[in-house]
Order: C-alpha cells, then sequence, then structure tokens
C-alpha cells in the first residue's frame, strides 16, 4: 500500500486506470480503496472487464467499491435520467456536466463519508487521490493538491503513454480493456456508432430512443448538429459519412477523468 496517508484510486475501466493498478502493483504502491463510478451506461465488455478487475484487486486485499448517482432524483442511471428529463446527455449541448455529476460526484461523496478519509482529515491530514491521466495527456495533470486533497499522477511520473500502458497490461497477463464511455455517448466518432448499430443493435436502438425522446431546441441530437439514426441511415443508403466536428469527451479515463476540481474547506 502507499504509505500511511488514506490513498484513493478513480477507476475508469479503461486502459490509463487499468495499466495504473498494474504498475502500483508492481511497485508495491496499491492504494487503499478503488472506485468505479457506474454511470448505468457502460457496454457489457466494460462491465466484464470491471468485475475482472474487482476480483484482481480482491486477491490482493484492495477493497474495489462501485458507486452510482442514482436514487437523487434524475433516475437510476444516466439513461434513465436523459428518458425522464427527455433531453440529451449534457456534452450533446456542449457541457460536461454527465460526466461531472454521474461519475466525480458520487466518488467524492463516498470518500467524504469513507471512515480512513474522515480520521485524516480530523487530525489535519490530506487523502491522496490517484488518477490514471497518462504521459501523452500530461498537460491535463495541473492540480497537485486542495483543502482534502493531495493529487498524484502515476502514469505521468513513470513517463508511460498510451502504448505502454497497453504493454504493461498485455504483460501483467490481463486482457486490454476496450474503450469505457457510455453507448449513448456524443463524444463517439462516427466509426464508432456505426459499429455500435452492427454489433450491438439493441444498445444502438436504446440510444436512438434517447435522442427520439428529448425535446431539442439548440441542438439535433446525439451528434449535435446531426442524429445517430440519421448517420447509420445515410451509411446504408450511400456507404459514406458526412463532415461535421468530433466532440471530445471529459469523462473518467478513456473515460479519462475530467480534471479533479479543488475542495474547500466549508
Amino acid at each position: 500500500m502507499i504509505g500511511p496517508r488514506p490513498s484513493v484510486l478513480s477507476f475508469g475501466g479503461g486502459v490509463n486506470s487499468t495499466a495504473l493498478l498494474v504498475g502500483l502493483a508492481e511497485r508495491a504502491e496499491l492504494p487503499h480503496l478503488v472506485l468505479f463510478s457506474d454511470t448505468g451506461g457502460e457496454r457489457p465488455a466494460t462491465y466484464r472487464h470491471v468485475g475482472h478487475m474487482a476480483a484482481w484487486c480482491a486477491v490482493r486485499g484492495v477493497p474495489f467499491v462501485t458507486v452510482t448517482n442514482g436514487g437523487r432524483g434524475q433516475g437510476a442511471t444516466l439513461e434513465e435520467n436523459c428518458l425522464t428529463r427527455k433531453e440529451l446527455p449534457s456534452l450533446a449541448y456542449g457541457f460536461k456536466g454527465c460526466s461531472s455529476k454521474w461519475k466525480r460526484q458520487p466518488m467524492d461523496r463516498y470518500v467524504r463519508e469513507w471512515a480512513p478519509a474522515v480520521e485524516c482529515w480530523e487530525n489535519g491530514g490530506k487523502v491522496l487521490r490517484l488518477i490514471g491521466i497518462d504521459a501523452g495527456e500530461s498537460h491535463r495533470a495541473v492540480l497537485t493538491e486542495d483543502a482534502k486533497h493531495v493529487y498524484r499522477y502515476p502514469l505521468v511520473e513513470w513517463e508511460w503513454t498510451r502504448e505502454e500502458c497497453v504493454a504493461a497490461i498485455r504483460a501483467a497477463g490481463l486482457e486490454v480493456p476496450p474503450k469505457s464511455s457510455c453507448f449513448f455517448c456524443p463524444a463517439m466518432r462516427r466509426h464508432e456508432i456505426l459499429r455500435l448499430a452492427e454489433d450491438e443493435p439493441d444498445l444502438f436502438a436504446r440510444a436512438v430512443a434517447i435522442e427520439e425522446n428529448a425535446e431539442t431546441h439548440t441542438v439535433v441530437g446525439l451528434g449535435r448538429n446531426w442524429k445517430w439514426a440519421d448517420l447509420v441511415r445515410q451509411d446504408k443508403a450511400q456507404g459514406k459519412l458526412w463532415g461535421g466536428p468530433e466532440i471530445p469527451c471529459g469523462c473518467m479515463d478513456e473515460s479519462a477523468a475530467e480534471q479533479p476540481k479543488p475542495e474547500v474547506q466549508p
């Protein structure tokens, strides 16, 4: 484990956070707690990987806890929230609220009530938060501490790029996980949407249901200025795609974590 200071690793279910666990294990620096925030919208392959890594952590004596934002007046899952409120994920409107509300905030709430963290703060200490930003995105690793936490970016320290993260996962005998994101994420690229429609038509149908149910005024659909359903329809009819801006995702991990926001003392 990493020293006496309580340490928490934010697990996004993708390559970066998996490599982070592998690298920490190699250095005998595993965290005291691993948190996975479940939006309810990950693909089956991601949930299988999360289960494998939870078992991997259990063998090594590391608690692996899944947290959610359900039951807070917004629907049990992000999908249900979108359907109930008749809106698209906030990223479709140019905001990153889905990452904040459905990933970071549930983790932060859990840590605030986690006994080792509470004891640490009562004694004037700070909790260590381990973030899976790799060396290729080192410009995002800017926050070092706030009133209650110290932030560390081990992949940047080790100079591990995405390629080195993949290599480390394979060397540890683990499967390289697929990209972690909600199956209806507006950040998905066009070829990913087409692959979803072909390989997982049930999930694609649920994504289109969100799109068709939304009462939109400023955007057209999950593609912001176009609908996923139209993209697939046109691809089938013409065998080609149209242009338009890609929308960068702000999620954890590849997911990649949205840059943590500093907490202030109440």
